[in-house]
């Protein structure tokens, strides 16, 4: 869509600190915050960003480790840290996050193509970077492209009895 078309179309994005950085997720993906008081359970041959679950008021929710994802270090968990619950297509997982700052509503006009952004994260787990009013830089993560949704619904069908696709 040209920048034009996009004027005064705006979105509600969620805006966390990972590693020193600011990030966010769209509002739309984001389920509910909680606090890092659950117990997380590892869990056998799970992927190194896959940190364990969590029953959340009897729902089994998968938690990642975006920094592992991106290539950094695993987080500490501080009195900051929080799990984002999100939602994709019906897949509920946490995100652990060193601290949520705001919800915001962003022009879709303020965000570059994550071709623009100079990262060395992987352009598949970018929906882009958010120049905000006062001067920051923000990345958008994509929720679906970060954890391989395609493939996480594909296990989770396979699991429950269902075809892979």
């Amino acid at each position: 869509m040209p920048k034009d078309e996009e004027y005064g179309q705006e979105i509600v994005i969620l805006v966390f600190d990972l590693l020193g950085e600011q990030y966010a997720l769209e509002v739309e993906d984001v389920r509910e915050i909680v606090r890092i008081s659950e117990q997380i359970t590892r869990v056998p041959n799970a992927p190194p960003y896959v940190r364990g679950v969590i029953n959340l008021r009897g729902t089994v929710i998968p938690i990642m480790d975006v920094s592992l994802k991106l290539g950094g270090e695993a987080l500490e968990f501080g009195t900051r840290s929080r799990i984002v619950v999100v939602e994709h297509r019906d897949v509920a997982f946490g995100v652990i996050v060193d601290g949520v700052r705001e919800v915001r509503v962003i022009g879709k006009g303020q965000i570059e193509p994550a071709d623009s952004v100079d990262s060395n994260i992987s352009r598949e787990y970018l929906k882009g970077v958010a120049k905000i009013d006062d001067g920051r830089l923000i990345v958008l993560l994509d929720i679906a492209g970060l954890f391989e949704i395609e493939s996480f619904l594909g296990e989770q069908e396979v699991a429950e009895g269902g075809t892979s696709r």
